[in-house]
């Protein structure tokens, strides 16, 4: 798959993840109305989706570098990063976006934004600090492929998507256990509903994390590659990535909501390569990553 099918792909599984939401608020909000017997919550669930999805796609780049505590830098605070993004920007003909600090000694980075016009690359000062040029520059060049593969929009968008199914199920099930049902003359159908209603308030969260986990193992393999041909060097990012793995300094403002985002998993003591581990880690092994770009296959 080339570049642009990967790009039109990416964009189809945005819209697809949006309508999803909307069709899980949704059914949320259908499912306890019938519950509780308050046509209201459906109404509210609909015009919440909606309200969230616009939400996602303008807001939630912003969402992700206030929690990650990254602070926008102008060319005099580091000369060096400025150059090495613009350079490599004018190999990959994207627009130069903004760069973001990270004050944490830990070693890591990730890209957001909506799109190439509005996107943005954040990078720890761990990591400005320990890599050499060449392997800096890897890493950039890995996060601007995530801009110019258009996986940023979907990866952010899923932060903000996620969290909120999440919250809506855990407040619809609050509801359902404590409180709030309508007096039903057949309790079958009544008991049955709110069966439905806590099950799905139950699984609506796993499902969005399933769809989280698939979709940013896979777009780190590509990133991987297209950064890899970005610089010519593919030893550089590998060399990052054994000097980001035996890190063991943890990420001080790490988030699950947006672990899926960074180059490599914030969360140091889960990078486990069990088969177990493996299905439920946000990221593929660094190990089987650093194999393939060793091996030339990119």
């Amino acid at each position: 798959m080339n570049i642009s099918q990967q790009k039109s792909e990416n964009i189809r599984k945005t819209y697809l993840l949006m309508s999803l939401f909307l069709i899980i608020v949704i059914g949320i909000g259908w499912t306890f109305s019938e519950i509780i017997g308050n046509s209201n919550i459906l109404y509210f669930a609909i015009g919440f989706s909606l309200i969230m999805n616009i939400f996602s796609y303008w807001f939630s780049d912003k969402v992700v570098l206030k929690m990650s505590g990254a602070k926008q830098i102008k060319r005099e605070d580091n000369r060096d990063l400025f150059d090495s993004v613009e350079r490599l920007c004018r190999q990959a003909y994207l627009p130069v976006p903004k760069i973001y600090i990270m004050n944490d000694a830990s070693l890591n980075a990730f890209a957001t934004g909506r799109n190439a016009k509005n996107s943005a690359v954040a990078v720890t000062q761990g990591l400005l600090n320990v890599l050499d040029q060449r392997e800096l520059e890897g890493v950039i060049a890995h996060e601007l492929s995530h801009i110019q593969n258009n996986d940023i929009l979907i990866s952010t968008v899923i932060v903000v998507l996620v969290g909120f199914v999440s919250l809506l199920s855990d407040f619809f099930l609050r509801m359902s256990i404590f409180g709030g049902f309508k007096n039903n003359e057949n309790n079958s159908i009544g008991l049955m509903m709110t069966i439905i209603g806590i099950i799905l308030a139950i699984l609506a969260p796993f499902g969005a994390m399933i769809i989280q986990l698939a979709i940013s193992r896979k777009r780190e393999f590509l990133a991987d590659a297209s950064g890899a041909s970005l610089t010519h060097n593919p030893s550089g990012l590998a060399s990052a990535l054994e000097k980001i793995s035996s890190s063991s300094v943890p990420m001080k403002k790490a988030s699950r909501s947006i672990a899926h985002m960074f180059i490599s998993n914030p969360y140091k003591k889960e990078n486990k390569t069990s088969f177990f581990a493996k299905m439920l880690m946000t990221h593929p092994p660094v190990e089987e990553r650093i194999r393939i770009l060793r091996g030339g296959r990119i």
